[in-house]
């Protein structure tokens, strides 16, 4: 999820609103005005799916991540490399590539195999993503320019993707679906992105500005963006650890007065704001264990799968003609995994150099963020 280690998904890697995804909200902040907030009822579940599911795989997965990632950090399964098909692997490295692409196809359950949702965006899922790939197959500069973009649309989708599950617990909660989700939206993309541009891993990111030179294309003005970066990073530091301050006062603030105004605290939502952005810090920020994509990608991917199960489940079912046979759910899942996990196998065996297939797979990942933009709302009533 999360963004994209060299070697796992160069070209490319939850979005903008709910899970994983959602509508984007105007970037614009406004105080809380006191006038009380419309609650619904509250519902009987603060859950998503359940307890343990949802601690499993959504809220607690970021710790178990970094635990794993921490357990891994200087073994031979990190550390060792080994060809295949003209390239270099370690074991952590070809497992982490696999997954990326195979949560990234995973979306194609909710779009094109759901026929509800698919009938409300037939264009969007099918002329859009063809044209995009001709127009890459014509134009060098596009497909680099979008191999680049890939890279930071990766990132703002990683963030809005608990976003994304923070609103869904606040509806759970029975809360307004509108009530601070700005400031929601600000938050996420703090704790995720903030780390990354002021941290040590910032210029694993911003060095894919080289893909251009790499690939013949002369830019006098893509190529000074990773050393004005580099010269400047002690400031992009100061500038997030100052205003992200400030901004976790503001964000308090507001929500003790929304409270006051009759907001719902769901626990589930703050525990998992807390969880992901500690550990985003620390994973981002400092990489000590040198896993910081290992550690924040699986979790991504892993919260991804869940979210998808959960709710397309029958579509999961009907697609593989097994909704009515015995043991047809452990069947549907198993079909459902080894499905994207065959895609991010074909992905981890073909070359990037191949312009063609770079370019599949660069459509398949900028259409999952792009359809997690509006096939994930809340707002909308779509989960």
């Amino acid at each position: 999820m999360g963004s994209i280690p060299a070697g796992a998904l160069r070209d490319p890697s939850t979005g903008t609103d709910e899970v994983p995804a959602g509508d984007q909200p105007s970037p614009s902040l406004h105080v809380v005005a006191p006038a009380p907030v419309t609650t619904p009822a509250k519902p009987s579940s603060p859950y998503i799916v359940g307890k343990w599911y949802d601690w499993a795989l959504f809220i607690g997965s970021p710790v178990w991540a970094l635990a794993i990632g921490v357990a891994i950090s200087h073994t031979d399964m990190a550390d060792k490399l080994w060809w295949w098909r003209g390239q270099t692997f370690s074991y952590t490295g070809m497992f982490l590539g696999i997954l990326i692409h195979a949560h990234l196809v995973a979306v194609v359950f909710r779009t094109h195999a759901n026929r509800t949702v698919f009938k409300m965006f037939p264009l969007r899922f099918t002329l859009v993503p063809l044209a995009m790939f001709a127009v890459m197959q014509t134009s060098r500069w596009v497909l680099v320019s979008v191999s680049v973009l890939a890279t930071f649309w990766d990132v703002y989708h990683s963030g809005a993707q608990t976003f994304g599950f923070a609103r869904i617990y606040d509806k759970k909660a029975g809360n307004d679906a509108l009530a601070g989700r700005r400031l929601d939206w600000w938050l996420n993309h703090l704790l995720y992105a903030g780390p990354i541009l002021g941290g040590v891993v910032m210029m694993e990111h911003f060095g894919d500005f080289h893909e251009y030179k790499e690939r013949g294309l002369v830019s006098a003005l893509f190529e000074s963006v990773p050393p004005f970066m580099d010269r400047n990073h002690a400031y992009f530091t100061m500038l997030v650890i100052a205003g992200g301050t400030a901004f976790i006062v503001y964000y308090l603030y507001a929500y003790f007065r929304l409270m006051e105004a009759g907001h719902r605290v769901s626990k589930q939502k703050v525990w998992i704001l807390a969880l992901t952005g500690l550990v985003s810090i620390y994973t981002w920020g400092f990489n000590s264990w040198g896993q910081a994509f290992f550690i924040m990608n699986v979790f991504h991917a892993v919260q991804y799968f869940g979210i998808v199960w959960a709710n397309e489940k029958k579509t999961i079912l009907r697609t593989f003609r097994v909704e009515t046979i015995p043991a047809g759910k452990w069947i549907g899942l198993t079909l459902f995994l080894a499905s994207t996990a065959g895609y991010g196998v074909w992905v981890a065996a073909t070359k990037s150099s191949h312009e063609t297939l770079w370019s599949i797979m660069l459509v398949v990942s900028i259409m999952h963020f792009w359809y997690d933009s509006f096939v994930w709302s809340v707002r909308k009533a779509q989960v």
